[in-house]
């Protein structure tokens, strides 16, 4: 396999979407008996209307060439979503940088600290390319944790998701919580795919946590991910909310994850007597 890591992304990518789809969700006969899920390389390439071996060698990672007309066919085959197909043209057509990135910036402007504060009772949490949490407001504080006690090097949202046990506990269905922001992850990790900071940090992360390894290599991709999420708060109980992930306009590249109550629960109550019992103190 090509050793370069845009190739090896392209290639673990490609192995894992195939690995989703059956014979019969895109309309071949099932067959005889697989020795793994999904379909064959030779499947693919026929629904893309390419060679085996072209498609095998796209699917190593080998430097090869490539069309947008082909790659088409190939995100066609796959069943990509609009989402994955950008991701799929992006390692497959452009050139990874040279060197590490400059490093994200992690200031925030009083515009932007001013927008979060006003958000009392919806948790809001800026990060940057990184997942790096550069910011966030009182009420992110008092459902998640106060990241201004966590140590800078620790401050990472994908970081604390593997590895704090209150961030688990918190999240009731903790699983498509943490795909949610992996997919985030996984779309700037193809967009700076030759920023080694990725690989550093994928490494140890699935060194200190197995879970992380085997979610990562699903290959989900999105740069805006809306969930809905339960908590169970400690203090507040269960509470319902809703996920919006916005990208900050502007070079710096950060993002707002805002968490607003459910409508039609009763969290937006929870919120204000749980921020009113902190006022107190």
């Amino acid at each position: 396999m090509n050793n370069d890591p845009r190739m090896q992304a392209l290639s673990e990518f490609l192995t894992a979407h195939r690995a989703r789809l059956t014979p019969q969700a895109v309309g071949l006969p099932a067959g005889g008996r697989r020795r793994t899920p999904g379909l064959r390389r030779e499947e693919v390439a026929q629904i893309a209307g390419v060679s085996t071996t072209w498609y095998t060698w796209l699917e190593q990672g080998r430097d090869i060439r490539m069309s947008a007309q082909v790659l088409e066919r190939i995100a066609f085959a796959l069943q990509l979503n609009e989402e994955e197909r950008r991701y799929l043209f992006t390692l497959a057509l452009e050139q990874p940088a040279s060197a590490r990135a400059e490093a994200p910036e992690a200031e925030l402007s009083p515009a932007l600290r001013l927008i979060v504060d006003e958000l009392r009772f919806c948790p809001a949490i800026i990060s940057d390319r990184q997942c790096g949490i550069v910011g966030w407001n009182r009420a992110a504080a008092a459902v998640f944790m106060d990241f201004a006690h966590v140590p800078a090097e620790e401050r990472n949202l994908i970081w604390l998701l593997f590895t704090r046990k209150e961030l688990r506990a918190l999240a009731a269905n903790w699983e498509h919580f943490v795909r949610g922001f992996l997919a985030l992850f996984r779309y700037y990790y193809g967009k700076y795919v030759g920023d080694a900071w990725y690989g550093e940090f994928i490494d140890r992360l699935s060194r200190h946590n197995g879970e992380f390894r085997s979610l990562w290599d699903i290959n989900d991709v999105s740069s805006a991910p809306e969930v809905r999420i339960e908590f169970r708060h400690s203090k507040a109980g269960k509470m319902l909310f809703d996920l919006t992930s916005l990208q900050v306009q502007g070079a710096s590249d950060l993002r707002c994850s805002i968490y607003t109550p459910s409508p039609g629960s009763d969290t937006e109550a929870k919120m204000k007597r749980l921020m009113s019992r902190l006022s107190e103190k």
